[in-house]
């Protein structure tokens, strides 16, 4: 498991010192105006150096990059992430499912279960963030978040 530790930097923002499973060290720094900067420790020269230098907006790609928004590993099709009472799950939809081919406004996701569909993908196609107009393809992969009864309430409204 990895190691996390976050601590304040009086006037620049908050840094964060990883390391992870594989033995990897790395820091990184978001500064007060967006910009996030990240540092490797090489253990040789016994110092951190600064690999990359990112905007608000590109920190917030890589993000959903690594964080599978865009491309998800096949091991992780049923993953789930908990954050207290948060879950993230990723969700095929199937064609015999009665939630297919109908938008997310037709099925009154927010209102009926409390879940909110955070990215639709299908193919090579990614919709983040899809509005209520978005239709919901036999074969899209739905990232959904909300609490645990609340997606299990989705889930049934798809099915």
């Amino acid at each position: 498991m990895s190691v996390v530790r976050e601590s304040d930097l009086i006037g620049i923002g908050k840094k964060y010192q990883i390391e992870t499973e594989a033995g990897d060290n790395m820091v990184v720094v978001i500064h007060d105006d967006g910009r996030r900067e990240l540092y490797r420790y090489d253990e040789e020269e016994s110092e951190s150096r600064c690999v990359m230098t990112l905007s608000d907006e590109e920190s917030r790609q890589v993000a959903g990059i690594i964080g599978g928004l865009s491309y998800k590993p096949k091991a992780l099709e049923t993953i789930e992430v908990a954050l207290d009472d948060l879950r993230i799950e990723w969700y095929k939809v199937e064609g015999k499912f009665e939630g297919a081919n109908k938008t997310i406004g037709q099925l009154e996701v927010r209102q009926r279960t409390g879940a909110s569909i955070i990215a639709g993908i299908l193919g090579e196609n990614t919709v983040i963030n899809p509005g209520p107009d978005y239709v919901i393809s036999p074969g899209t992969t739905l990232v959904i978040a909300g609490k645990k009864n609340n997606i299990k309430l989705l889930k049934e409204i798809l099915l």
